[in-house]
């Protein structure tokens, strides 16, 4: 994509001292006049570079601007790189793997080495989240409109959304854009988007805020939480919630007390321990999981009339 190019051609200018545009093109598998546009927009920006013709010309960075290199130590850099790196595991087109393969050529060595953060944002849904975002990508880059098929607590439906920001949050990922069905800028999460297609209309950009990544925004709600658990499941209080969640009884149990923010999540994450835990507050929902315990023990009983 363009920005990324311009960040790779700016970021040999600032370990060379001059660079050619036909190398420039080369490189990036662009023509010369592109790069050109690119070296245009760059000086637009604000960045001092200069051109020379002749045999020793060629495309460098004024020499007092150079001096500026080294706000950027390796670590910063190193930080830099693995958050590029990482946008490559939820995609399928090894974009950051080759702009970094280009960017390392005759640079220096925090450019291609002793890499010791590595990052992996795919997740189980990777095949149809690659999809997603490089749909998403282009069409906030084309300024087009988004269809989609909602899915929420509330139910399912169509929307139409003008898309403005992709953002990663808490383990997943959304959307935040302007929905045209509740005429205001809306949060979608995009395991929950399906049918995803680009519209041929076009929108022109709203004055768009940024949106709050709040956890009470992303997790709206909250319920205090009480219960007994079983010492066998301390590993997994302490990965989920920290090792401060809960205190250890005289028996060896533990009583665990956080905020949960969302009920019929509550609940299901409580039955995947089993016999292990008892819920002591909220009490409607101790009533409302002996219920449900209730009924799925019924539905057992009926399976056995099958036998």
């Amino acid at each position: 994509m363009k920005i990324d190019r311009q960040i790779g051609i700016l970021s040999i200018l600032l370990q060379k001292d001059t660079v050619t545009a036909p190398c420039l093109a080369e490189q990036f598998e662009v023509s010369r006049r592109t790069i050109n546009r690119d070296i245009e927009d760059l000086c637009k920006a604000g960045i001092p570079i200069m051109t020379r013709q002749g045999v020793n010309g060629g495309i460098s960075i004024m020499d007092h601007y150079k001096m500026d290199r080294t706000l950027l130590t390796s670590a910063e850099m190193q930080d830099i790189i693995a958050g590029i790196r990482s946008l490559d595991s939820v995609n399928e087109t090894n974009r950051y793997g080759k702009l970094m393969e280009k960017l390392s050529v005759d640079s220096s060595d925090f450019m291609v080495g002793n890499q010791s953060v590595l990052i992996d944002l795919s997740s189980w849904y990777k095949d149809s989240l690659a999809s997603k975002i490089e749909l998403i990508r282009t069409s906030i880059d084309k300024e087009s409109e988004l269809e989609f098929l909602y899915y929420s607590p509330k139910g399912e439906s169509e929307r139409c959304v003008e898309p403005y920001y992709l953002i990663f949050r808490w383990s997943s990922w959304y959307l935040w854009g302007w929905c045209k069905k509740r005429e205001d800028f809306r949060l979608f999460k995009l395991n929950r988007m399906d049918q995803v297609k680009r519209s041929e209309n076009t929108f022109s950009k709203r004055q768009a805020p940024m949106p709050d990544l709040g956890k009470e925004q992303i997790f709206p709600g909250g319920i205090v939480v009480k219960a007994l658990f079983e010492r066998e499941c301390k590993w997994r209080l302490v990965e989920e919630f920290g090792p401060y969640c809960f205190t250890v009884q005289e028996d060896g149990s533990l009583l665990f007390q956080a905020d949960y923010t969302d009920k019929d999540k509550l609940i299901t994450w409580l039955l995947s321990f089993r016999d292990k835990v008892k819920l002591l507050e909220p009490k409607e929902i101790r009533a409302e999981m002996r219920e449900n315990i209730e009924r799925m023990r019924r539905n057992y009983m009926e399976e056995e009339k099958f036998e």
